[in-house]
């Protein structure tokens, strides 16, 4: 059995790659697999076995940077070095796997280098878009002849920084084909897809729990409340959705972000339901109608995968990997972003197609599931040419 040593990221957050963590781990579990999983916990340095999964926390020190509500980058994690690669050499892993250059991320590449261990590196968030995203209050500052060149710069510039890190690696992962044709150019490595499954048993049109009299199209977005996922774009659908004459819908957001104030500020019809978790996440997707997900960034979409699995049909941005998920008016739509509006009329004002697409949508998504995802990703691993045996290292 491949014995793999993964360093994700993030694992307790809200976010993609913890998500896909979270279940990779579960997969190992489920499997009696050998793994080892090294990454940032709230508490002090922390070791547990369970069979032949091996966890081990380190906690983020007082200089942490804040990124987001719930992430946070550490520039002193280099103090935990030691300590990772006497873990991974009684370990011995035979291959050790990144999801990207964070400070745990950075480490666990080093310590593939200092052992003599092959390194897979996963990619899961669009790093260079949102480096350019981010930085708004820089480019508005500039003349407005010149800022789509200068974010393009930025973008262009974070992505050669990002490929730099990837290039460590002997083998990739991506989780749609664009990205994997992207890497591949950029990095001359091999990229496999490592894409998103979905736990059709929590997330299920059954939990549905809509009172006869409720008659409100309610209209649904989980996620990072953010630049980077478009948020903004929900105002300007329910402005479009009222002046087309329709009134009778609400918007239910679960989550949690910076842009928090500003959405409660502009969506008098939207409830906010914070961050949710299991059964409650669950019963929040089930009762929805419509999925809207404006994000032009996300490089697979979990939570359209969640939705479609609840029996809501998604509506969704021709970028980036959601639109891999939609199938054009059987799941959901693929529209722009003036089109959001539309795609949502043509569901709410057609309840037979309606009723099809949350049956189809639900159907999409039986076809997927973690053990599948995972299956495929150790297929890789056994791809890959193993370097000297670290059983005995210098």
């Amino acid at each position: 059995m491949t014995r793999v040593a993964y360093f994700p990221d993030s694992f307790h957050e809200i976010n993609g790659v913890a998500h896909t963590s979270r279940h990779f781990e579960a997969f190992a579990r489920r499997r009696n697999l050998p793994f080892l999983c090294v990454r940032a916990g709230g508490r002090p340095l922390r070791m547990a076995t369970e069979g032949n999964l091996t966890t081990l926390e380190f906690s983020r020190g007082p200089l942490s940077i804040p990124l987001d509500k719930d992430l946070r980058l550490d520039p002193a994690w280099v103090r935990h070095f030691p300590a990772m690669v006497r873990a991974v050499r009684a370990f011995r892993p035979d291959i050790v796997h990144v999801t990207g250059p964070s400070e745990c991320g950075l480490m666990g590449a080093w310590v593939a280098r200092h052992l003599g261990v092959p390194l897979a590196a996963s990619w899961h968030t669009n790093l260079h878009e949102y480096a350019a995203m981010r930085s708004r209050w820089l480019l508005d500052r500039l003349p407005s002849s010149g800022r789509a060149a200068a974010a393009r710069q930025i973008e262009n510039a974070a992505l050669r920084i990002a490929c730099v890190f990837y290039r460590w690696a002997r083998v990739l992962f991506a989780p749609n084909l664009d990205l994997c044709r992207l890497l591949e150019q950029r990095t001359g490595r091999p990229c496999h897809l490592m894409q998103r499954g979905v736990d059709t048993e929590l997330f299920s049109p059954a939990r549905r729990e809509r009172h006869p009299a409720d008659s409100d199209i309610v209209l649904g977005f989980v996620g990072r409340m953010s630049v980077e996922k478009n948020v903004a774009l929900l105002a300007q659908v329910q402005r479009e959705l009222e002046d087309r004459g329709l009134r009778n819908f609400r918007f239910r957001i679960v989550g949690q972000g910076a842009g928090e104030p500003w959405l409660r500020a502009h969506l008098p019809r939207a409830e906010f339901l914070g961050v949710l978790r299991g059964e409650a996440l669950a019963r929040a997707y089930a009762g929805m109608d419509v999925f809207v997900f404006p994000s032009h960034t996300d490089t697979f979409g979990n939570v359209v995968l969640e939705a479609l699995a609840s029996g809501a049909p998604a509506v969704v941005t021709p970028d980036g990997g959601p639109k891999s998920l939609v199938r054009e008016g059987a799941t959901g739509f693929v529209a722009a972003d003036a089109d959001f509006a539309a795609a949502i009329l043509r569901m709410a004002r057609g309840p037979a197609l309606h009723a099809e697409m949350r049956a189809r949508a639900r159907e999409f998504a039986l076809g997927a599931s973690w053990d599948a995802v995972f299956e495929k990703v150790y297929a890789a691993y056994c791809d890959v040419p193993a370097l000297p045996s670290i059983a005995n290292p210098a």
